[in-house]
């Protein structure tokens, strides 16, 4: 299969992206990364606003038509150490036009200033804060990359365990899903995230908790009783097997799990949006997700 531009663009930039991994110190990484955001328009008539949920930080994405009482929590990547980034934003415009949905992004607490559990915690008090703004759980989805996926689950967990009404479901877009292992690239060929950076990452996050903790690593974790899910991983990626075991755990605790791998595709391939792998991917989720959502039609 012939390559496209925009694919060929992406790959162009991977060194960058694998510098800033390797070498940039993060504050310095996350100014950029900052000031990035702030100046990011975003297409399709989606406005944005910063709000708070009891004290979080959220910034809240609004298509054109949109309901208030529809909502996708979307939890961003970056290995638990970058903050909300300007790609993210327009990842979750994408998704907000195609699920006709309001979508609250969650800037959450980052590490290694605010370890485990402070980025769980400030994704579950915002998706209290929208049952509390009475949006229905059935009219709640909870969407995240990377280390985002691996929030998502774990978000999933711990409001099971603790009594809330869960979302109706929720995707995973190359979810890390156990921080107990050292990451050996040997087998892949994931150009985007070295595995000296992931070390870095999971130690910050980590930080002396036991990372077999399912709320850390929910490979380790009980699945009954969650809600629909669908994992989105690349053939290349050095997490793929994360997304496989979190789809054969899920299966086997009797929930809804669909995995798709994506020939060729890296970690996180999907918020290069000039990409037809990219536009598919998001095409799926926003359908997946839209379909298991309250027939507000009705």
């Amino acid at each position: 299969m012939t390559n496209s531009a925009a694919e060929r663009m992406a790959r162009a930039g991977f060194p960058f992206a694998r510098f800033m991994q390797n070498h940039v110190p993060l504050p310095a990484a996350n100014w950029f990364i900052n000031h990035s955001r702030k100046l990011t328009r975003l297409d399709g008539g989606v406005t944005r606003e910063t709000v708070t949920a009891d004290g979080v930080p959220c910034i809240r994405l609004v298509p054109p038509g949109s309901p208030t009482d529809r909502v996708l929590l979307y939890l961003h990547g970056g290995g638990f150490v970058f903050g909300l980034s300007m790609l993210h934003l327009q990842t979750g415009a994408w998704l907000a036009r195609k699920m006709e949905s309001q979508v609250l992004m969650v800037d959450y607490r980052l590490a290694p200033q605010h370890p485990f559990p402070a980025a769980l915690d400030d994704c579950a008090t915002a998706y209290r804060r929208l049952l509390q703004q009475g949006v229905p759980a059935g009219d709640i989805t909870v969407a995240g990359d990377s280390a985002g996926g691996n929030l998502t689950l774990a978000l999933l967990m711990k409001l099971r365990d603790e009594g809330d009404p869960l979302p109706a479901a929720a995707a995973c877009l190359s979810p890390v899903a156990d921080l107990s292992v050292a990451r050996d690239q040997t087998d892949y060929r994931d150009p985007m995230l070295p595995p000296k950076a992931m070390e870095l990452y999971s130690r910050s996050y980590v930080a002396g908790h036991d990372p077999r903790d399912p709320l850390i690593s929910p490979v380790f974790g009980r699945w009954d009783g969650l809600p629909p899910l669908l994992i989105h991983a690349g053939e290349d990626e050095i997490l793929r097997e994360d997304a496989v075991r979190v789809a054969e755990l899920a299966r086997a605790a009797g929930v809804e799990a669909r995995l798709e791998i994506y020939p060729r595709m890296w970690h996180v391939w999907q918020i290069n949006l000039g990409m037809p792998e990219a536009v598919h991917s998001l095409d799926d989720i926003a359908q997946f997700l839209r379909a298991h959502q309250h027939d507000r039609t009705g």
